[in-house]
């Protein structure tokens, strides 16, 4: 299927751009939300996105999974127009992460929806690295390549990241003791 969708992108075939339009849109979209904070911005990414995958798929090469070298693609839509916004702030280096504490997850005792949406929360900078890191799966030397910043800052800002949520999570935890008188 994959095979048939790439080769008829490569041929400028207007039903084939449809068709991977309507099997790759919420892939898209899934990945997009992660690094924007409104559905609208999402939206214009995913667009955006599946047209440099259409007007670069001639650099796909055969052999590489399809989906991988598409999700990079929109990853790197995702950081351009963060870039371009100036929604990444001036990332802090090592030095900020002292005192930071990679203590228990507490990630682990809340659900998936509840996670994406404390991660929506977390300024731009953290929430992009969060994202590429712990969701993408990328190295922090990669991220570094990626958002030209050193590997330290990249760790940096994960560990801040990291305690935000900790903190976030603990202090709806609190909340919801004090809503049931626990």
């Amino acid at each position: 299927m994959e095979k048939t969708i790439i080769n008829g992108l490569k041929r400028g075939d207007q039903k084939t751009v449809k068709s991977f339009y309507y099997q790759y849109y919420n892939y898209a979209l899934s990945i997009c939300l992660r690094y924007v904070n409104t559905r609208d911005d999402a939206l214009e990414l995913v667009n955006d996105g599946l047209m440099k995958v259409i007007t670069k798929i001639d650099r796909y090469k055969d052999g590489v999974e399809f989906k991988y070298w598409m999700r990079r693609i929109i990853i790197n839509t995702c950081i351009d127009h963060c870039r371009k916004d100036s929604r990444i702030p001036d990332m802090l280096d090592v030095s900020h992460a002292s005192g930071y504490s990679e203590a228990e997850s507490l990630l682990d005792k809340i659900g998936a929806n509840e996670i994406v949406e404390l991660v929506q929360e977390l300024p731009p900078s953290y929430k992009l690295v969060f994202n590429l890191y712990v969701i993408e799966g990328y190295k922090h030397y990669e991220i570094a390549q990626m958002l030209g910043i050193s590997e330290g800052t990249s760790k940096s800002n994960l560990a801040v990241a990291r305690t935000k949520l900790q903190k976030r999570i603990m202090d709806l935890q609190q909340e919801g003791r004090k809503q049931y008188g626990r």
